[in-house]
């Protein structure tokens, strides 16, 4: 059955079965978590590389990670979870490095514009920023592991870069912020 019936006195369940209002910033942080996992997807719906709806997939995985993380209420049942290793934070490091070395340095504020897939991705990357923002406020209350903290960071660096090098693939010129408009 697809509905229980216990989330209608606006409570919800963490992992190992403590009740929390819905607006309980760790509900908070995996509910915009989830918003980012779908994005990608829908990103994902636009891209003909399979390359990059190869590194999304693996991405919306480790999301899911970070979301049982987030919603685990007891630091022993955290041993059960999924992990955010070391190597899932160098895997976005390589990605955004070898895209990187193929765009051209920038010095001032890109505005998304002129491609939809890349003001998708820029979308991603803004909420991977209010993503990382909520971690950090839970962090604050409920210790996570800092590799949810830094996974996020780079993930959100790894979309701006990505966005940078859909503009380029696509021979659409990239548009900065003019102080002067």
């Amino acid at each position: 059955m697809i509905y229980t019936k216990t989330g209608d006195d606006g409570t919800t369940s963490l992992v190992g079965g403590e009740r929390v209002k819905k607006y309980d910033i760790r509900v908070q942080a995996y509910g915009e978590i989830d918003e980012l996992v779908s994005i990608i997807g829908y990103i994902s719906s636009f891209m003909h590389h399979e390359e990059y709806k190869g590194e999304l997939f693996v991405i919306q995985n480790r999301l899911f990670d970070c979301e049982s993380i987030v919603a685990c209420e007891k630091e022993e049942m955290l041993k059960q979870m999924p992990v955010i290793k070391d190597v899932d934070i160098a895997f976005l490091e390589r990605k955004i490095d070898t895209m990187n070395q193929e765009l051209p340095e920038i010095k001032r504020f890109l505005i998304p514009s002129e491609s939809q897939t890349a003001c998708l991705v820029n979308i991603a990357r803004t909420v991977t920023r209010k993503c990382e923002r909520l971690c950090v406020e839970v962090n604050d209350k409920y210790p996570l592991d800092s590799n949810v903290l830094k996974y996020l960071n780079r993930l959100s660096d790894y979309f701006f870069v990505l966005g940078r090098r859909i503009m380029k693939q696509k021979h659409r010129p990239e548009k900065y912020w003019n102080e002067n408009i």
